[in-house]
């Protein structure tokens, strides 16, 4: 799956969190208002019930869609990304280092503005990885502006709900070695494009926080 490059601005799709206004949530129903992405076929995106909450449920049949929000966020009052996941597989035998196996059950991804060009950002992609070990690091494939870091890896938590904490400052600073006070859009997706596989993702929780406490999932 090939990494976004542009992304549209959305009016009105923050909600500021009464317990701490500095925080930024999220929904599945805003997300779901987010413009869609198509690099191969379209990922479906709908909300649905489960584990007692609506969530949104990400459906990739060998395609590759990202819905996605542009937005300035400041790290300086929300430096850390949270987000509840959960997908039904991972993708055995990728080598997700290379283009044909550049797929993910499930991604969330952060993205800034390096110049006025479209092709001119650098994003972080946080990953289900299916091959490597959580933690890795890679550059993609298709471009050297966007690295990966595999949080989830492997079939060890497939079928559970996993709760995500990200410092995005600081996985700027180690995975581009540059200081980031701001960025400018999040997006997430299932894709299966370039190995023809299919998986099921669901979504709650996303948003930016100044706490790194980590959500309640889902």
């Amino acid at each position: 799956m090939r990494p976004l490059q542009g992304v549209a601005v959305i009016v009105g799709s923050l909600v500021i969190s009464s317990a701490a206004m500095a925080d930024i949530l999220l929904t599945p129903n805003q997300i779901m208002t987010w413009p869609t992405r198509s690099f191969d076929g379209e990922t479906h995106y709908e909300i649905v019930a489960k584990d007692g909450a609506n969530v949104l449920q990400a459906q990739s049949r060998g395609q590759a869609s990202a819905r996605y929000l542009e937005r300035e966020i400041n790290l300086d009052e929300t430096p850390y990304l949270h987000w509840c996941w959960q997908v039904n597989a991972t993708y055995p035998g990728l080598d997700e280092t290379t283009k044909a196996g550049d797929d993910y059950p499930a991604r969330v991804y952060v993205a800034r503005k390096t110049g006025l060009l479209p092709w001119q950002v650098q994003s972080v992609n946080y990953v289900w990885s299916s091959t490597q070990d959580a933690g890795n690091t890679w550059t993609n494939a298709f471009t050297d502006r966007a690295e990966l870091m595999a949080l989830q890896g492997g079939s060890s938590s497939v079928g559970e709900w996993v709760a995500e904490v990200r410092d995005v400052r600081a996985d700027f600073t180690t995975l581009f070695d540059e200081s980031v006070t701001t960025i400018d859009g999040v997006a997430l997706m299932s894709d299966g494009d370039n190995s023809g596989n299919n998986a099921t993702a669901w979504f709650s929780q996303l948003g930016f926080s100044a706490s790194e406490k980590p959500p309640a999932c889902p």
